[in-house]
């Protein structure tokens, strides 16, 4: 699976990524809606994370897939 293929189904793995990160809000997922670079700015924003923690913790998110 790759990345485009999750911006193409993103609201079924929408509750999947609450499930992970339920700091974040809906709306915050809505405006992502997939992008892998979006997701993980928005990981380091939340949860104040180094970009590259935030994007290990959103690649291990994708892998579990």
């Amino acid at each position: 699976m790759n990345w485009d293929r999750i911006e193409g189904t993103w609201k079924q793995y929408k509750g999947k990524a609450l499930e992970t990160w339920a700091d974040l809000t809906d709306d915050e997922f809505d405006r992502v809606a997939g992008k892998r670079e979006q997701m993980i700015g928005l990981v380091q924003q939340k949860y104040g994370k180094a970009k590259d923690e935030a994007e290990r913790e959103v690649d291990s998110w994708f892998a579990k897939l």
